[in-house]
């Protein structure tokens, strides 16, 4: 049912010329930037599996934004979104794990804070596996419940907020303390961003069968 409702919505999305030049701007943009990074990969085996599933990502992550699952403003000539950006959030442990004690489930979308010397960074990933006392996620590992990184230490888990979650697909960094230029996302949290449940982004979303 979800595919033959998408599908319908392609279509007609399609037919009209804003939407398809949208789609246009962010293909080329994604396999620009997507190229730019492969080109350091060494391995050439995961190279080519890489380059082969490229065109399916590039407009898997296209159709998802054009279609409209990510509520945010889009700047589709730089393929990325943007928001106003606030000083750097915190949270106490104790709420964290408040959190993810109840409500922590494989396929929720969280945030993450990088703090690298004087940089400190938001981004999303998604869990992929529960322990009583542990966290795992897709690309940062394990984490404790309280949100302290096991794997990467510079790695906190946060719970997630609408202000969290924007600010974390707008790219937004810090460079001590201050407001720094917005990172562009890679295609995996473009991707990922189309499955945050942007209505209540401490719940899993439900895609409809």
């Amino acid at each position: 049912m979800e595919e033959c409702n998408t599908s319908k919505q392609q279509t007609t999305i399609w037919q009209d010329e804003a939407s398809r030049l949208v789609f246009a701007e962010l293909v080329n943009v994604f396999y620009t930037r997507e190229i730019n990074t492969l080109s350091n990969e060494s391995d050439p085996g995961r190279l080519k599996r890489l380059l082969a599933s490229l065109p399916y990502y590039v407009e898997r992550a296209a159709t998802h934004i054009v279609l409209g699952e990510v509520p945010l403003q889009l700047d589709s000539h730089n393929g990325c979104w943007v928001a106003s950006q606030k000083k750097i959030p915190s949270q106490e442990q104790t709420v964290v794990q408040r959190y993810y004690e109840q409500h922590a489930e494989v396929g929720l979308v969280v945030p993450v804070m990088l703090t690298v010397e004087h940089e400190t960074r938001l981004c999303i990933d998604m869990i992929d596996q529960i322990k009583p006392s542990q966290i795992h996620c897709n690309q940062y590992g394990w984490f404790e419940l309280s949100g302290s990184g096991e794997e990467d230490k510079n790695a906190s888990l946060l719970k997630p907020s609408k202000a969290l979650m924007t600010a974390a697909c707008c790219g937004h960094r810090w460079q001590y303390h201050k407001i720094a230029t917005p990172r562009l996302l890679g295609l995996r949290e473009m991707l990922l961003a189309s499955s945050i449940n942007w209505r209540n982004v401490t719940k899993k979303k439900i895609v409809s069968s």
